[in-house]
């Protein structure tokens, strides 16, 4: 199992909108396909920084579900352009990263 850190720098101004796209429409619709999406934070000391953490069993499931979701029409001819609008796609971040042995996250 494996975790994708995500770390986006939203355009000036526009984190709260961004945060409620993210938690009433991106998330959710992850989830219905199939993403386990962990946490969403807003970074303290950047006021236009932001992460969100999903957890993937495999690399074969991570393959599948970015195809349910990036590949999808939805993401396609709604969400990704909103994405672009909200976001410096550019500047986006992912860690991958595994748990240790005493890791509260497995």
């Amino acid at each position: 199992m494996f975790y994708e850190i995500r770390r986006y720098q939203v355009q000036p101004g526009r984190r709260d909108e961004w945060v409620r796209y993210m938690e009433d429409t991106i998330i959710p619709f992850q989830v219905e396909q199939g993403m386990s999406v962990i946490a969403s934070f807003v970074d303290e000391e950047d006021p236009d920084g932001y992460v969100w953490i999903r957890r993937f069993e495999d690399e074969e499931e991570r393959i599948a579900l970015y195809a349910n979701v990036y590949e999808s029409d939805r993401w396609r001819d709604e969400i990704g352009p909103a994405v672009q609008n909200l976001v410096f796609v550019d500047q986006m971040k992912v860690t991958r990263a595994v748990p240790t042995p005493i890791s509260g996250l497995k």
